[in-house]
């Protein structure tokens, strides 16, 4: 019996801090992937320009737009819909006073299905999110589309297995996670490439999902209020299968259009009758919604 199959894609390139120069190459992309034969592509966290995060300057704040009219989010409601493919397009959120890491899943006939706002903002040397970002406030989501019912989570969130869990017991059949993660300025010789990997692809085996992560790809030298600062942004953007293989990887330094093929019916079975699912205790997992590990009466 023919199952389910959908395709999906991994976009990487390199940003300058231009938008429409970053805009057309993402929907170079889009193309390309699409001519692949994808079905449902993402584009990396926060494309439209360098990631500005690594400095906390005022004057960024104002590339900030509101989600109602975006003019990026326009363009590629228009580029799915002539394509008949998903795109979820990851931007900077002016809402009134708040301001959000937020991304939109635009359907494959152009329909924008909704917005999922990035939760867990991070706060380090290089990844000062949380100058600019409100902690997300939509919780964690899944949306309907033309050819799979998908969880999509923003970086730092990629982190979390209860994010990954709380989107696959929502239904999501695949999770994606756009991404902009490279080296760290305080420490040379960090370097969280494999870890990265590692943990995500336990989130795809631990729940029996496919999981596509898009990373970018470049140097980024940012001017902060401290001076010079600089990331190398180390790609590997990859597909991983629901028992956590890798089924495609990019590569630390070139563009790239990864796609890969699953068959969702099959998965749906295999992910039923491994019983991870029907084994779960919630009733056990009071512990989760503390932040010290201490259950109180």
């Amino acid at each position: 019996m023919e199952g389910r199959k959908v395709v999906v894609s991994a976009l990487q390139f390199a940003c300058s801090d231009d938008i429409a120069t970053n805009v057309a190459t993402a929907e170079r992309l889009v193309r390309s992937a699409h001519e692949k034969g994808a079905n449902i592509i993402l584009i990396q966290e926060l494309f439209e320009g360098y990631y500005f995060c690594q400095a906390q300057r005022e004057d960024y704040i104002q590339r900030a737009k509101p989600y109602k009219d975006h003019p990026t989010i326009l363009r590629m409601q228009k580029l799915a819909k002539e394509l008949g493919v998903v795109i979820p397009v990851s931007f900077f959120e002016e809402a009134n006073n708040a301001h959000y890491n937020s991304i939109a899943i635009i359907d494959a006939d152009g329909t924008d299905l909704g917005l999922y706002r990035k939760s867990h903002i991070p706060d380090g040397p290089g990844y000062e999110e949380k100058f600019y970002f409100n902690p997300g406030d939509t919780g964690f989501k899944v949306f309907q589309t033309k050819f799979a019912k998908i969880g999509v989570a923003i970086c730092w969130d990629q982190w979390f297995p209860e994010a990954a869990r709380a989107m696959v017991l929502q239904g999501a059949e695949i999770l994606f996670y756009p991404t902009a993660i490279g080296s760290e300025p305080q420490d040379e010789g960090l370097d969280s490439r494999d870890h990265w990997k590692r943990v995500m692809q336990g989130h795809a085996g631990a729940n029996l999902v496919p999981l596509v992560a898009s990373n970018r790809i470049g140097k980024e030298v940012i001017e902060t209020e401290h001076g010079k600062s600089a990331i190398t942004f180390y790609g590997n953007s990859f597909i991983a299968g629901p028992t956590g293989e890798i089924v495609e990887v990019a590569n630390d330094k070139d563009e790239a259009v990864l796609v890969a093929q699953f068959d969702l019916d099959q998965i749906k079975s295999k992910r039923h009758s491994w019983g991870i699912f029907r084994d779960r205790r919630p009733d056990l997992y009071k512990v989760l919604l503390t932040l010290d590990g201490s259950i109180r009466s």
